[in-house]
């Protein structure tokens, strides 16, 4: 597995090669939850046939949308699943420039609106319920996994979890890592100024016993063979333990700009020590910062922004002296496209 995983670059060798897409089909839907009081809202890219004209998905006056065709047919043949998350205040399309170049290579990529912690439903009840975030990625593997002929057949053993910001953390807790809300506490009084925990307290997850309990439980779920986190938050709550035997291959990609609020070297470069060293790779963008996983801004966004509520025109920075990010992206989607083909091969030569 070791040697495999040094040979990434080698992209050829994947065993389950995926031809380009002309056409991607684009949905959305919401799932139901009368237990939790949780329903997902949940997006679908997915390789389709259709010859139908595309539009625009997501666009707006700030950020870059992404083409793809509404409702149409899904193409035939098993497909690799991805399911995104997106960090606090985000929302699904966060990474729709990810989820459009996926698809476009044979993906069916999913993504939801984590309750509680997107970008307009931040209820206190909701985003308590941090654990939440975990079974709701099992949620949309449910969803799409039983619904080939609305999204495409899944390929039962490539289902891969990417994560930016929370949702990092999310696609760890998913993959088998075990958060220890104690240990976390202590930390924040040694390092109060990170964003995390200051997150972290806005959320209050850990206020009540139940919710220290489940937030500290088992939310592995085994169908992921795959993780990758785009400079995650809450690492450092995760325990040694459960890092070092994580059991699925992750990709850690860190922003390597100067940051006060989400240092690399107290985040990824952290969890990446920690990981088992076989099976997990930590790559540093240094024009990279925590936003250029977000999609591009267009022109006057900053200004609009910042009329809206000042501060928020940080999300079009990228690093000083950064290339644009369109190209910090297609960099970021080509290391996670050729690790989960290659996470793939050396799940068959094992």
């Amino acid at each position: 597995m070791k040697t495999a995983l040094r040979l990434l670059l080698m992209i050829g060798v994947s065993t389950s090669a995926l031809a380009d897409v002309e056409q991607i089909g684009f949905q959305t839907t919401t799932l139901p939850d009368p237990h939790h009081q949780r329903p997902l809202e949940l997006v679908v890219w997915y390789p389709s046939p259709t010859t139908d004209a595309p539009e625009l998905i997501a666009d707006d006056v700030v950020f870059a949308g992404a083409s793809a065709v509404r409702n149409a047919p899904p193409a035939t043949g098993e497909h690799p699943l991805v399911v995104l998350s997106h960090g606090y205040r985000g929302n699904w399309s966060n990474q729709i420039w990810l989820a459009s170049a996926l698809a476009h290579q044979g993906y069916i990529v999913a993504a939801i609106n984590h309750p509680g912690s997107t970008t307009h439903d931040r209820r206190a009840q909701a985003a308590e319920q941090l654990w939440q975030r975990p079974v709701d990625v099992s949620r949309a593997i449910d969803a799409v996994m039983t619904q080939p002929n609305k999204f495409g057949a899944t390929a039962k053993r490539r289902i891969a979890v990417v994560g930016h910001s929370l949702g990092g953390w999310t696609a760890l807790e998913i993959a088998g890592a075990r958060f220890d809300p104690q240990l976390f506490a202590g930390d924040c009084k040694a390092h109060p100024q990170l964003s995390s925990c200051k997150v972290y307290q806005t959320m209050n997850p850990a206020s009540t016993t139940p919710l220290k309990t489940a937030l500290a439980s088992d939310l592995r779920d085994p169908r992921v063979s795959a993780v990758v986190t785009l400079d995650l938050g809450l690492s450092r709550g995760m325990t040694d333990q459960s890092l070092a035997a994580l059991p699925v291959p992750a990709l850690v990609i860190a922003a390597g700009a100067p940051s006060q609020d989400l240092p690399a070297e107290l985040e990824s470069a952290d969890l990446a020590k920690r990981l088992p060293e076989a099976t997990s790779r930590y790559v540093e963008i240094g024009d990279a910062s925590h936003f250029s996983f977000l999609p591009t801004c267009k022109a006057g966004a900053v200004e609009l922004l910042e009329d809206d509520a000042p501060g928020d025109g940080i999300i079009c920075s990228d690093g000083d002296n950064a290339r644009p990010r369109e190209v910090i992206q297609q960099q970021v989607t080509s290391l996670i496209s050729g690790f989960l083909k290659q996470a793939a091969s050396a799940k068959v030569e094992r």
